[in-house]
């Protein structure tokens, strides 16, 4: 399918960018700022700017088979003031009937309307099962979801197959609740919202991705769909497990008052309770990859497992590598449920780096477009590491697709940076190998803080990496298992005297 989707450099449309790749659509991503748009999602990705007129998204509408509309405002992101009540609405509704009006202007409408919604739209509902059926709520966030989901359902007058997906709380790397929470929560300062007893629900990333994937593509699904894990638990269910999970005490409370009054109306969002249940998803026959909040907990947290850091003892021969000498290497192992060509394709275009880097090291590639990968090659990056902006400079050493390459860092915040990325057959897929030789500056104050400081950045930034690419191609990492890994092959060396 060709698909239109808005919401696509947020925290869910990154990610669902990469897993709708990996079926084979093809994807044009609305977006605000082409420039960012363009660090963060694939090359493959096309972009259409929001402030274009209405008939060149008729135009665009016309050529595409489907939309995916997953905009809108963070509804906890400040105090619901009358602007900021309007901003969530504009965004959401506003956007929904601009997307719509354009489809009945095309010259052929896409058939399938796949929209966001949320749980919010059942308001305060205390300990009540609530399915598809139950009755909305009174709110103001359940007003804002019932127009949102009237306005996605006036494109079914169009022809289109409309589905609004409620969605709970969303769990997944680098992002969503978890990446406003793990701050605090590592600190030991996490503890449950208000009383605590007020049903949290959530839903693991994956799973949401796989709903959105099978929306697209099931006849079946018609309608309001619960996007929730079928094992809604407490906040203070919630609050436990998450302080397991990062094994870190959750003793600090905070008091339903100090919430109303940091956050005014908005507190209603993390102190409402709705116990939904996926109730039409189990109905089709369809199950969860993590339905258990520890089990999905630990997948997030346990991905930086699988990176694996030592001292650097057998070092490939190279000149730069000779002149900056590594005191450590980083490892890491990952089958991919792909074939070596797309792999290795995939990875050998620089601009698909900035889809498998953290949001929040704010990535963003210097070097004009496009970008001639070859031996001698270099990208210039900004990334930021905390609120500190660096430069980086990546010259691309050996070039041997779809074996592999290898890049070295010339300028950026490591005395020594050696990437190798290796690519083999195994079976259907591939086996990927990545390699990082590097050392820290300031020689031995710098070496001193690799365990303290360095090594967990990189088991972070691996991680999130590893979950990218299991979006992308479908993963298996043995290292999750299996602590220690293969070293990677030798790369084909360089021969300079």
């Amino acid at each position: 399918m060709r698909i239109l989707l808005t919401g696509a450099t947020g925290f869910v449309g990154r990610a669902l960018c990469l897993r709708l790749e990996r079926e084979g659509h093809r994807l044009v991503a609305w977006v605000r700022s082409e420039a960012r748009a363009r660090s963060v999602l694939a090359a493959s990705v096309e972009c259409l700017r929001s402030d274009c007129s209405e008939q060149v998204l008729a135009q665009e509408l016309a050529r595409c088979d489907a939309v995916l509309n997953l905009a809108g405002e963070n509804v906890a992101g400040g105090r619901w003031s009358a602007k900021r009540k309007r901003a969530l609405v504009d965004s959401r509704v506003g956007l929904t009937q601009r997307i719509v009006r354009a489809m009945a202007a095309a010259a052929r409408a896409p058939r399938v309307f796949v929209s966001s919604s949320a749980v919010g739209i059942y308001g305060e509902r205390g300990a009540e099962i609530l399915t598809e059926d139950s009755q909305p709520g009174e709110d103001f966030l359940a007003r804002l979801c019932v127009d949102w989901e009237s306005a996605a359902m006036q494109a079914a007058a169009l022809g289109a197959r409309v589905v609004c997906l409620r969605t709970g709380i969303v769990l997944g790397p680098e992002g969503g609740v978890l990446g406003k929470l793990q701050t605090p929560f590592r600190l030991g300062l996490g503890g449950r919202l208000g009383s605590g007893r007020q049903f949290f629900p959530w839903i693991a990333l994956d799973d949401l991705l796989e709903m959105f994937v099978r929306a697209l593509e099931d006849e079946r699904m018609l309608g309001a769909f619960n996007a929730t894990s079928p094992e809604p638990v407490s906040n203070a269910e919630f609050t436990r497990a998450l302080g397991a999970a990062l094994q870190r005490p959750t003793l600090l409370p905070v008091p339903r008052l100090a919430l109303r009054l940091a956050m005014g109306e908005a507190s209603t969002a993390l102190l409402a309770s709705q116990r939904a249940l996926p109730t039409r998803w189990l109905g089709l026959g369809y199950g969860f990859l993590r339905p258990e909040l520890a089990a999905a907990l630990r997948a997030i947290f346990d991905a930086p497992r699988g990176v694996r850091i030592e001292a650097a003892r057998e070092v490939p021969a190279h000149e730069y590598l000779r002149r900056r000498p590594p005191t450590h290497v980083l490892t890491q192992e990952t089958l991919l449920e792909a074939p070596i060509e797309d792999v290795a394709r995939f990875f050998s275009q620089a601009e698909n780096l900035g889809t498998l880097t953290p949001p929040g090291m704010a990535f963003e590639i210097l070097t004009p477009r496009p970008i001639a990968m070859h031996q001698g090659a270099w990208i210039d990056y900004r990334i930021h590491l905390g609120p500190l902006p660096l430069r980086w400079r990546t010259v691309i050493e050996v070039w041997d697709p779809p074996a592999g390459f290898a890049d070295s860092q010339h300028r950026g915040p490591y005395g020594c940076w050696w990437h190798e990325h290796a690519f083999e057959r195994a079976g259907q897929g591939t086996r990927m190998r990545d390699r990082v030789f590097f050392s820290a500056p300031f020689g031995l104050l710098g070496r001193a803080a690799v365990p303290l400081l360095i090594a967990p950045k990189l088991r972070w930034i691996f991680g999130y990496r590893s979950s990218g690419i299991g979006w992308r191609f479908g993963v298996r990492t043995p290292s999750l298992q299996a602590p220690r890994v293969a070293a990677a092959p030798a790369m084909p060396q360089d021969t300079t005297p």
